[in-house]
């Protein structure tokens, strides 16, 4: 779609933009499915704003995606806002996004999520305070290197227009945001995160949340259409819901988003969208030596993976493993 080129914040255009960012990725999601659709879920906030949350269950690719529109005000930044900027405490404030973690029934195709967003505090007396967020991140439970070295690649292409250092900068703010300090482990491979964003004005951060929230598709539709169709079985449909677990966790425990939405008085439903439908616990378990499931803890540490994908694990195929 075009968008007006503007010296200032054009709010309007964002709106306009995240909400066909939402469609396309639904309708994208829905082709590579074939067989559920999503639903639409429209809901007002009593202080302002509303959202559209939109959610496929049972597909015969996705076991359950979200991704979920907002456009929401409050009279009061809560504290999950203003831990970091102690002067916009009390102002009102204004959020867009979209955000979407799409969780697959193949446990060879790894659960994706993604978000962007614009930001503005409006503190009495003063301009208009705002930025822009967003990235994505993937989360194998049998990885393959060639899907890691893709969901980098793509997400490099994503921020090398806007300046070669934004991406290493955003790969290692992802991986230390997306981390489980309780378990010592990433949540996932990494990718991107970035927030507080108004680096050369407007436009530019504008154009970067463009281009972050349109490489998501052609980050991951590649990576679920080499794996869908693998053959697995329950053992491991039983290690994907056991690291779902580790989701739950890192959603629940961890997430500045999470916490801002619930602190802000947010829409439950729709906070808690992201998480996984089914999903399991196991008290000291420990994946047996040598497994395909064992493989995985050495993908959870963060790395440069464009620079050494091969780490220091030598079976780059899970097929290779028992």
């Amino acid at each position: 779609m075009t968008l007006p080129m503007s010296a200032t914040p054009d709010i309007h255009a964002v709106h306009a933009w995240l909400g066909d960012l939402q469609q396309r990725i639904c309708a994208a999601l829905e082709r590579a499915d074939g067989e559920a659709a999503f639903g639409s879920d429209i809901w007002e906030r009593a202080e302002g704003g509303g959202g559209n949350s939109r959610v496929l269950r049972e597909g015969a690719v996705f076991e359950q995606a979200g991704v979920g529109f907002s456009d929401v005000r409050g009279a009061t930044l809560p504290p999950s806002a203003t831990a970091h900027r102690p002067d916009l405490a009390g102002a009102p404030w204004r959020a867009l996004g979209v955000s979407l973690v799409v969780h697959p029934r193949n446990p060879y195709v790894p659960t994706a999520h993604a978000n962007v967003r614009y930001f503005e505090a409006l503190p009495e007396h003063r301009e208009p305070v705002w930025w822009f967020g967003g990235g994505f991140d993937l989360t194998p439970f049998y990885p393959f290197d060639e899907d890691v070295l893709h969901w980098h690649r793509t997400a490099r292409a994503a921020c090398d227009p806007f300046g070669s250092d934004l991406y290493p900068r955003f790969k290692r703010w992802c991986d230390e945001y997306f981390f489980l300090k309780h378990r010592n482990e990433a949540r996932g491979v990494g990718g991107l995160f970035f927030d507080d964003f108004r680096d050369g004005g407007f436009e530019r951060g504008f154009g970067l949340m463009r281009a972050v929230g349109d490489g998501f598709l052609d980050a991951y539709l590649p990576i679920v259409e080499r794996r869908r169709d693998r053959p697995y079985g329950e053992r491991e449909r039983e290690f994907q819901l056991y690291r779902r677990g580790r989701y739950v966790e890192f959603n629940l425990v961890w997430d500045r988003g999470t916490l801002f939405g619930l602190q802000s008085g947010g829409r439950t439903e729709s906070i808690l969208m992201s998480l996984p439908p089914r999903v399991r616990w196991e008290v000291g378990y420990v994946p047996e030596p040598g497994s395909a499931e064992a493989r995985l803890a050495d993908y959870l540490r963060p790395r440069d993976w464009l620079e050494d994908p091969a780490g220091d694990h030598a079976n780059k195929n899970p097929a290779s493993q028992g």
